[in-house]
């Protein structure tokens, strides 16, 4: 890919974020591209000389924006309980309402041992991204006395993260976006600690 991004490498990423989000790596192909957009497939390669060079960017972006997104939220709200419940409503919403229904490094996951290993690296970045976030957030609960924690703050924070993306892809394979809340929200409630029941 040119050092500059142009609009029309822009264009292009946005269109394979969506394909890969709908059919995952090996869902799409140049053809595809050049047929929605309406330019050549020579057009694509002078941007990304092979497909694995335009996935690569895409999760790059993806990762850049959501780190930019946790970073932001984690500053601006004090309140671990508020951001866990942030994180797995963001997915409720995507299935809901879109224009970004799936996370398109839980597609490729389900791919890895297909995918070049520099769009692998990419990939398992995200998730380290996303981890050590978590962990930041169920640090700061357990600190404060607002979680219940029954393993370390990493594990638990991996446990709802994987949770979160097994939750998706069942929910899509099920084409029944209620079935991601019936499955997360007894995680995270686990987190949470109740409130004492005063008897009277």
């Amino acid at each position: 890919m040119n050092q500059k991004t142009s609009s029309k490498a822009l264009e292009i990423m946005d269109l394979a974020r969506l394909l890969i989000a709908n059919g995952g790596y090996n869902g799409f192909s140049y053809a595809d591209i050049s047929k929605t957009l309406g330019v050549t497939n020579a057009s694509i390669h002078y941007h990304f000389s092979a497909k694995a060079d335009l996935v690569k960017a895409v999760v790059l972006q993806y990762r850049e924006n959501g780190r930019e997104t946790l970073a932001r939220v984690l500053a601006e709200n004090d309140d671990p309980v508020a951001l866990l419940r942030m994180f797995v409503d963001h997915w409720q919403r995507c299935l809901r309402e879109g224009p970004l229904p799936f996370c398109i490094c839980v597609m490729l996951a389900s791919e890895m041992a297909l995918l070049p290993d520099y769009v692998a690296d990419e990939v398992q970045g995200h998730f380290d991204d996303l981890s050590s976030w978590l962990t930041e957030v169920v640090t700061r609960g357990d600190n404060a006395g607002l979680l219940t924690l029954q393993a370390t703050p990493l594990q638990e924070a991996r446990i709802l993260m994987t949770v979160v993306h097994g939750a998706l892809i069942s929910a899509r394979a099920a084409r029944n976006p209620d079935l991601y809340g019936e499955i997360v929200m007894p995680a995270l409630e686990r987190l949470l600690v109740k409130a004492p029941v005063t008897r009277h």
